[in-house]
């Protein structure tokens, strides 16, 4: 009785583990696009393929445009993990000007 009760938990636990990994690494939810970033990879999308359609629709979910369908059948969705912090509005970056005037040591 003791060996299944073993075997029982071990599977519950190995469950849970693929579980917990699954949901931190591979679960993706809907992220909201503006009409500008939606029209912006659109012309993306007909530079990179040459593609000659002159229509695109919105794909959305709920009230929230997430993506884009051409009239060629591309697709586009735009989904981010789960637990993936929001995207940070300042970037730092260093000028070639900067490396410049760094002093001798």
């Amino acid at each position: 009785m003791i060996g299944i009760l073993e075997i029982l938990m071990s599977g519950l636990w190995i469950s849970f583990t693929a579980y917990a990994v699954w949901f931190t690494l591979l679960a993706k939810h809907y992220a909201p696009l503006t009409p500008t970033d939606v029209r912006i990879l659109w012309r993306i999308h007909k530079q990179n393929i040459r593609c000659s359609s002159r229509r695109w629709r919105e794909i959305k979910r709920g009230n929230e445009v997430v993506g884009f369908e051409c009239e060629c059948g591309y697709k586009h969705i735009q989904k981010r993990p789960i637990v993936a912090h929001e995207p940070t509005d300042a970037i730092k970056t260093q000028s070639p000007a900067d490396s410049l005037h760094v002093p001798y040591r």
